[in-house]
């Protein structure tokens, strides 16, 4: 997946909850919106040679319900130690997470996802894939990949209008100023 649909959540994610007090909403957005990506940083194991088979391979345990739960904790962790509210970001960051491996698993390709590592290497897919598998590296702008993009675009479109939709501008004249 190129990366529409992962980023079209977090933004979603970030646009229906209240960021966190000591949080603004832009780094709430950006917090939110790189843990929908996070996942995908297995695949610096490429060039390491980490095999897509191995359990830290492409869309292995970083693509974990687990290792989104761990990362949410960690996170909440570090939430605490700054007097920042740390269930909120532990629930939002883990859910956002997860929901990157669980996409992974309705698309076309690959090898599946290894959902439910550490307790099974095993690789899922979901019975329907309707989202094409898309060209990892620099092949994500080629044709294909650009078919890929504009695909994820159209069908994620629901998430990527309440991400981006207006907010209501509130007032800043007293009630006080509107009488005559």
């Amino acid at each position: 997946m190129p990366g529409i649909g992962h980023l079209a959540v977090g933004l979603a994610a970030a646009r229906v909850t209240t960021p966190p007090a000591g949080f603004g909403r832009w780094r709430w957005t950006m917090l939110l919106a790189a843990v929908s990506f996070a996942p995908d940083l297995d695949v610096l194991g490429f060039p390491l040679g980490v095999p897509y088979d191995a359990p830290f391979g492409h869309r292995g345990a970083l693509h974990s319900l687990t290792f989104a739960a761990l990362t949410g904790c960690a996170l909440a962790l570090a939430a605490r130690a700054s007097d920042l509210p740390a269930l909120r970001i532990l629930c939002s960051t883990s859910l956002v997470m997860a929901s990157h491996g669980i996409l992974d698993a309705f698309t076309d390709g690959g090898r599946g996802v290894a959902l439910l590592w550490p307790f099974t290497d095993a690789r899922y897919f979901a019975p329907w894939r309707p989202i094409p598998v898309s060209p990892i590296g620099p092949a994500v702008f080629s044709g294909r990949g650009l078919h890929v993009i504009f695909y994820e675009a159209v069908l994620f479109s629901p998430l990527l209008v309440v991400a981006f939709w207006p907010r209501a501008v509130r007032s800043t004249r007293s009630q006080s100023s509107c009488r005559d």
